[in-house]
């Protein structure tokens, strides 16, 4: 388990991160053209984000299915 609070921890502060890049962007974007690096600066966090988001809606299927215990499809 001290992977997926790593993971959650990292996917926290990421936020945080990804947030204050766009919040920038969106600051630079008033005072006129921004250069590229300001531009592109958020997609680094964000991609990470992704891959962490996906990792932290993952696991509870593979535990489900490494327990042996039916997923909750919907279907009864």
């Amino acid at each position: 388990m001290a992977i997926s609070k790593t993971v959650r921890q990292l996917h926290r502060w990421l936020s945080i991160i990804f947030t204050m890049t766009v919040a920038a962007n969106f600051a630079a974007m008033a005072t006129g053209t921004p250069p590229p690096w300001i531009v592109y600066a958020p997609l680094p966090p964000l991609f990470v984000l992704m891959v962490t988001g996906l990792f932290m809606f993952a696991t509870p299927y593979v535990a489900r299915r490494r327990a042996g215990r039916p997923s909750t499809g919907g279907r009864a």
